[in-house]
């Protein structure tokens, strides 16, 4: 993939970056990481004080995130970084696994983690509402479908494209699914 290119799935969705500035980061950092295994799940830069560039990212095998792959991983994003110097104020760096309540920032993400409650907000509102929350159903030809908590027959459907943030909730039956390994099949 060229730098700067980005997969054809997280155009619909663009929730790994939040901005231009990430969206740099983005593409100075993605080809080598997938170069060494790795996954981009979120980029995120912020902070008061001391300003924080967190990166989270899951192994391409589906293998859970080690200490060792996230210390690779630093030092790689921090040599290519030092070179190109995006940001040019001081920051520390972050980078982890998503946890396990974690952000599904990539149309695949819908599909992987179906079965788990899940949080939706929206750019915009859909019915009047803008947050949204069920058991995830998976993505659909651009839907996002949750189950309506508060029906069982009904669904809850909602544009991915329209998507601000998503993320699983932390529940008894995700803890279970973690601890059975199911986690990283996304």
């Amino acid at each position: 993939m060229p730098a700067g290119a980005r997969p054809e799935l997280r155009e619909d969705l663009n929730l790994v970056s939040e901005n231009a500035r990430t969206d740099q980061v983005v593409s100075i950092i993605e080809p080598s990481l997938a170069d060494l295994g790795y996954e981009l799940v979120r980029v995120h830069f912020g902070g008061g004080h001391k300003p924080l560039l967190q990166i989270m990212l899951d192994r391409i095998d589906g293998e859970e995130i080690t200490i060792d792959d996230c210390t690779l991983a630093s030092r790689t994003i921090s040599a290519l970084l030092d070179v190109a110097d995006p940001i040019p104020e001081a920051y520390e760096l972050e980078v982890g696994s998503p946890g396990i309540d974690r952000p599904l920032t990539r149309a695949k993400d819908f599909d992987s983690f179906a079965g788990f409650e899940a949080k939706v907000e929206l750019k915009q509102a859909v019915d009047g509402r803008r947050r949204f929350r069920g058991r995830l159903l998976g993505l659909d030809e651009g839907m996002v479908r949750l189950a309506d908590p508060e029906s069982e027959d009904e669904e809850i459907v909602l544009p991915v494209s329209d998507v601000a943030k998503a993320k699983l909730m932390l529940t008894d039956e995700l803890i279970a699914a973690v601890q059975k390994g199911r986690m990283n099949e996304g």
